[in-house]
């Protein structure tokens, strides 16, 4: 499979880490507990879609409120079936609405409409369970990042975060030039995004393709993880499993567990996506060392003045930018 891998640009502000982002009970709890007349109308017409019986455990009442809001909103237009199903969330396909809020007009998850969501696009919706979710790995995650300081530690508290979370993750992601799904909406567990391909023809991921282009594509991986690292995010689970290939395009997913450079385990999670891109690329051919990837990704920016920027992470020596001691020195970050 050739591809030509052409980088998204950056924009100049990808975000700050230390913005805190707002968990508390959303217009969905509320509808939820209300349950009125018309969202109780539209619960029956989507319980009886075969979607529901299919995927019945995903809709309890709160996420069926989380969807009508987001229909209410203008965000979907029309629900459709399952694109992936997991033990911790399932994506559907869905048609999106003219919202006109996210995304930014012309963008690509906009479809190129000039009004924001195109009515006719199709948009992916993925709705995390609360009941079969990870909640212990979920939490692992989520203590340590700045962004979620407080959340509590029950199963809900954690999964309405974890949402919250990739949302925000796929902003800081977008604006720092890195190619992942653009985020639209969030409401409660349910996230709404960009749809990377079709329902019919969906974008393989990077494991099941035939690379015709390794150093290209390798070149493309690394830039990436440089610029994520440089937005103070670090994917935390990056392999040929969480990447896929569509219309020349290497699109990073899965973000949710992302988690910012000031996390106590960044370091950790950085070295393990360095070892499984380097293993993955060394397959494709590619000599590729992930203590060379490391330093490259974590490589401090120029200095627009001109003079060198000390202070940058090394696996040899000197403290991490990300918040852990040296490879080959001091305790680990665990």
């Amino acid at each position: 499979m050739s591809e030509e891998f052409v980088l998204l640009e950056p924009e100049d502000q990808p975000g700050d880490e230390w913005e805190k982002l707002d968990v508390s009970d959303t217009e969905a709890d509320r509808i939820a507990r209300r349950q009125d007349r018309e969202f109780d109308e539209f619960r029956k017409r989507i319980k009886d879609t075969e979607q529901f019986k299919l995927q019945e455990s995903v809709f309890d009442d709160a996420t069926l409120a989380a969807i009508y809001k987001l229909v209410q909103d203008g965000y979907v237009d029309a629900f459709g079936g399952p694109v992936s199903t997991g033990k911790e969330a399932s994506v559907f396909e869905a048609l999106g609405g003219q919202a006109g809020e996210r995304p930014e007009p012309g963008s690509a998850a906009a479809g190129g409409g000039p009004e924001g969501v195109h009515p006719e696009r199709e948009v992916a919706v993925k709705v995390y369970r609360i009941n079969s979710s990870n909640f212990r790995q979920m939490r692992d995650y989520l203590e340590g990042d700045p962004r979620f300081e407080g959340i509590a530690s029950d199963k809900k508290a954690v999964v309405l975060a974890w949402t919250r979370k990739e949302f925000a993750n796929l902003e800081r992601a977008r604006k720092a030039g890195v190619r992942v799904p653009e985020p639209i909406a969030v409401q409660r567990n349910v996230l709404v995004m960009e749809l990377v391909g079709h329902a019919e023809d969906r974008a393989r991921r990077l494991s099941e393709v035939d690379v015709e282009n390794p150093e290209t594509a390798y070149e493309v991986v690394r830039e990436y993880m440089r610029r994520l690292f440089r937005a103070g995010l670090i994917h935390g689970d990056l392999s040929e499993y969480n990447m896929i290939i569509h219309e020349g395009e290497l699109v990073i997913i899965d973000m949710g567990q992302a988690v910012t450079v000031h996390h106590p385990n960044a370091g950790e999670f950085l070295d393990r996506d360095c070892e499984n891109v380097a293993t993955f690329f060394t397959r494709q051919g590619i000599d590729v060392d992930p203590d060379d990837l490391y330093e490259y990704v974590t490589e401090p920016e120029p200095d627009p003045s001109g003079e060198p920027e000390s202070g940058g992470e090394s696996k040899s020596g000197g403290e991490s930018k990300s918040g852990g001691e040296s490879k080959s020195g001091g305790e680990s970050d665990k």
